[in-house]
Order: structure tokens, then C-alpha cells, then sequence
């Protein structure tokens, strides 16, 4: 229930950052250049303040809301893609490094409800996804090295602080496949991706 609800908070905090970018609350926070520890902390507390004030509904209802603002989200990035949504540590982030970013998280959060419901989650282009997460988030954290090989999907749920080996627990036939692996996104490519959200 609370990854349903924070689904939703977070793709309206989307909407939000979008409207007001680059002068949004989000654009204001990383303008301090705090340290990538210090913004999840803050990032969380008002997390933890959107999911108290949502209204009392359903995991369901919170993924249907979650849903229908991610696509009307993917729907705006068209005209907005290169233009700028805030600034980091000396980086210049767009609304489409940033929808790449949102891209990501929502498949991470695809493989979090997965997992808690004993199931396995892959993108069908996981090496996209990563590809699209590096540029929106690169400033944020280093770039995904580990124990798990070259597997793009798997470098960056380590990278995000989840661990690949949960896919052990559904055995070895799912464990380690994986789509193919394609030589490198192109920047059309990424956006055509991530505006059919």
C-alpha cells in the first residue's frame, strides 16, 4: 500500500516539477548542492508528508492514479524535453534527462512491487532504462560497477540499492535471462521511449 501511494505521490511531484521547472521546489533543494545522502533524507521526509495526506484508497486505486499521471506526464515531455529543469553540483539537467530519471525510478519501484508480491520484474530494455537513468541521475550517484556482471538491469537495482540476488528466491530458470542487449540507445530513441510512458 505505501509503494502504491508513494507511486502516485511521486508522479504527481513530477507534474509538479515540471510546471514550475527550473524554479520548482525540487530545482530549489538540489540548487544547494547538498550531498546525494542529505536529498534522499529530505527527499523521504516529504515523501512521508505527500503519502499521510493522500486520501484513503486502495493499493489498486493508488496504482490506477499512479497510472493515469505517469502518462499524461509522459504526454507533456514532448515540447518540454530540452528545456531546463534544475541544476546540480555544476550539472545542467533537462526535463528529458529528468523524465529518463523518472523513467528509471518507476521501473525500480515495477521490480520493488514485483518482489513483494513474489514475482519478477525486468524491463523489456533494461539497458535503456539504465541509459536513461544515468543521464538524469548521474550527478547523484557513481557510476553502477558490482559483483553482477555487465547485466544493465542488474547494475542498476544495485546502484539503487536493491540487491539482484533476490531473483535467486524464484530459482535458476528465471535468474539470469534477460533481453537482449542492444549496442546503445540513441537520444531519439530515449525520448521516443520515454514519452510513450
Amino acid at each position: 500500500m505505501d509503494l502504491a501511494g508513494h507511486l502516485r505521490c511521486v508522479a504527481d511531484d513530477y507534474h509538479e516539477y515540471l510546471d514550475d521547472a527550473p524554479a520548482s521546489r525540487l530545482a530549489r533543494l538540489m540548487s544547494g548542492n547538498a550531498p546525494a545522502d542529505s536529498l534522499a533524507r529530505k527527499l523521504a521526509r516529504q515523501n512521508s508528508a505527500e503519502l499521510a495526506a493522500l486520501p484513503d484508497a486502495s493499493g489498486a486505486e493508488h496504482i490506477m492514479a499512479f497510472a493515469d499521471s505517469a502518462r499524461s506526464y509522459g504526454r507533456r515531455l514532448t515540447v518540454t524535453w530540452d528545456l531546463p529543469h534544475h541544476r546540480y553540483r555544476g550539472t545542467d539537467v533537462t526535463v528529458g534527462a529528468m523524465a529518463g530519471a523518472a523513467c528509471a525510478e518507476w521501473h525500480l519501484h515495477a521490480w520493488d512491487l514485483a518482489r513483494s508480491l513474489g514475482k519478477d520484474y525486468r524491463p523489456a530494455d533494461p539497458e535503456l532504462v539504465l541509459t536513461v537513468w544515468r543521464a538524469g541521475m548521474s550527478q547523484l550517484w557513481p557510476e553502477p560497477a558490482g559483483r553482477y556482471g555487465d547485466d544493465p538491469w542488474h547494475l542498476l537495482l544495485s546502484a539503487a540499492g536493491r540487491d539482484p540476488g533476490w531473483l535467486q528466491i524464484l530459482g535458476t530458470e528465471r535468474a539470469g535471462r534477460g533481453a537482449p542487449r542492444r549496442p546503445g540507445a540513441s537520444p531519439a530513441g530515449v525520448k521516443s521511449m520515454v514519452c510513450d510512458l
